[in-house]
């Protein structure tokens, strides 16, 4: 895995070994990447189940202003941490060490909230719906930002109210739903 374009450009990124991540294909990255890159500059970006941190660090390299990484797993927070150093986008970003939902009232508490918000939780966790309310009702999505979801084909995904589909990309098994804010009366 690499980073494909901007201040970190050929960089090659550590990965996890195993079956526990999912690191998302370089095509598909490239793509998303693709479709967002006007979006990118001067943005603050969530990369929720960050695993290695790449998505978040190919936003770092294309202009963010600041990624927070999310992953509860201490080899994906060390992996992440060192992508950083690597890459030299450690001084633009936050690794937060918790389960996401945690996370969530942690930036909440904090005043965050996000332009871009990607989650890519693991397939059967059933997680998508309760971060994609929390996030909601915690008031984390800017009114004009969106939030990228990466799924598998097979699982069908409901959407929060608040929420609404803005478009989505489909590959073979995997779906890319880029969701937004309903506009407030």
């Amino acid at each position: 895995m690499r980073v494909i374009a901007g201040a970190a450009k050929g960089h090659n990124l550590q990965t996890i070994e195993g079956l526990a991540t999912r690191p998302t294909t370089d095509r598909i990255k490239e793509t998303l990447f693709n479709i967002i890159a006007f979006d990118l500059p001067e943005c603050s970006f969530l990369d929720l189940f960050a695993g290695s941190g790449g998505i978040g660090i190919e936003a770092l390299s294309r202009g963010a202003d600041e990624a927070v990484f999310v992953d509860a797993a201490a080899e994906c927070q060390a992996v992440i941490e060192a992508n950083l150093k690597h890459t030299k986008l450690q001084d633009r970003a936050r690794v937060m060490k918790t389960d996401v939902l945690t996370a969530l009232d942690k930036l909440a508490a904090e005043g965050k909230s996000f332009d871009i918000i990607f989650m890519d939780p693991p397939y059967e966790s059933g997680l998508y719906e309760p971060v994609l309310q929390a996030i909601v009702e915690k008031g984390l999505l800017k009114q004009e930002g969106y939030l990228i979801t990466e799924r598998s084909s097979q699982i069908p995904l409901e959407i929060p109210a608040g929420m609404e589909v803005l478009r989505e990309k489909a590959y073979k098994t995997t779906i890319l739903s880029f969701l937004g804010l309903e506009e407030t009366k």
